[in-house]
């Protein structure tokens, strides 16, 4: 396999997951892998018995100047944020915090990132490295800390949205950027067309966008830099403030917001490219699509045919998740074309060759 493999020195409790993960490999018995399970709903059930994260918890090393920092994978999200924001830093994906026990393990295994993930980087984009036990039972390092350490394609990328399935996530290292001195959240009535032609112009404007919604015929801009650079971009938008800025695009990330309350239908999760079209009549009928990251993150709550919802994806050249319910014999994740599904089981194999790692969680036989 590509990438550096080191090994490394590890607590008890890292040697305590390591053992359990000995005798799993022993038994060649599933493990389920988990932190703080805030993210259960997401992906296909796994039956094996528990491998809990959650106590491997704590900082590592931490170096503000540097705008890195690792840590240990069953940190919850809560706590490490709480510190950055003391030292004015954030992690650039906003990740999602659906539960108090949201852990940074479980941030980077799901792979979710909040909206500010196409204006900041997607979640891959700010790791530096991981450590991890293997297939093999070994605790090992894949990356290093910062970032000019990195040389070539590197595995510990591989880590986020594997969603548990090539290795336990003991550590990782990741970059972060330092948080803007305001943020200022703009409003104005638009259909879905004119918000997503809206956000393209903003682009090329060159303001500090660190996030964009729509929902309900209302767009949403938020902006984040100094407080002068924000009276300077509010002159070029007519809009109206929204009062509570923080609330909101909290409501949002976390998925707190009206619309992610409702569960009468599936919700599912589209990625698509951020251009204007006449989008899922099926959702725009009932109000029920809310549209993020200009126009290339679209939720839809919708009962319509798994086979529709897949064709609609793939004829923007984009894919469907199955992001909340549950539907009979139909998988959480789209079905990947022969070669990839090729390309996958090797990779599985090479990590997992015992295939214990949460097994099925993402596609049936891996």
């Amino acid at each position: 396999m590509p990438g550096k493999t080191t090994q490394i020195k590890h607590n008890d409790l890292s040697q305590k997951l390591q053992q359990q993960v000995a005798e799993a490999l022993a038994q060649q018995s599933p493990l389920f892998i988990h932190g703080g399970k805030s993210k259960l709903f997401y992906g296909n059930p796994v039956q094996g018995k528990e491998l809990d994260v959650s106590a491997h918890s704590g900082v590592i090393a931490y170096e503000p100047s540097e705008l890195y920092i690792t840590v240990r994978a069953g940190t919850r999200l809560c706590e490490l944020e709480e510190l950055l924001t003391a030292n004015r830093q954030m992690l650039p994906f906003e990740p999602p915090r659906y539960t108090p026990e949201a852990t940074i393990g479980g941030a980077i295994a799901a792979g979710i990132a909040g909206p500010r993930r196409a204006y900041s980087g997607a979640v891959r984009d700010a790791i530096l490295g991981v450590q991890i036990i293997n297939g093999d039972a070994e605790i090992v390092n894949y990356g290093g800390q910062v970032m000019k350490n990195v040389a070539g394609y590197d595995l510990s990328r591989l880590m986020v949205r594997s969603q548990g399935t090539l290795g336990v996530i003991l550590n990782v290292s990741l970059r972060l950027l330092p948080k803007p001195e305001t943020d200022l959240t703009l409003a104005f009535e638009a259909e879905l067309d004119e918000a997503l032609d809206y956000f393209k112009a903003l682009r090329l404007r060159q303001l500090p966008v660190s996030a964009t919604l729509w929902h309900k015929d209302m767009a949403y801009i938020r902006l984040s830099a100094s407080d002068t650079v924000l009276q300077n971009a509010r002159k070029q938008i007519t809009a109206d403030e929204l009062a509570d800025t923080d609330t909101f695009w909290q409501g949002i990330r976390d998925q707190q917001h009206e619309f992610f309350q409702q569960d009468h239908k599936p919700l599912w999760r589209f990625s698509l490219p951020p251009v204007s079209d006449k989008f899922t009549r099926i959702a725009q009928m009932n109000n029920e699509l809310l549209v993020e990251w200009g126009g290339a993150q679209r939720w839809v709550r919708s009962n319509a045919p798994v086979n529709i919802i897949q064709s609609i994806a793939n004829s923007r050249k984009g894919y469907a998740t199955l992001f909340r319910g549950e539907l009979p014999g139909v998988s959480h994740f789209p079905p990947l074309p022969a070669a990839l599904l090729s390309l996958h089981k090797r990779l599985k194999n090479e990590m997992d060759p015992k295939g214990i790692f949460n097994p099925d969680r993402i596609y049936q036989g891996l």
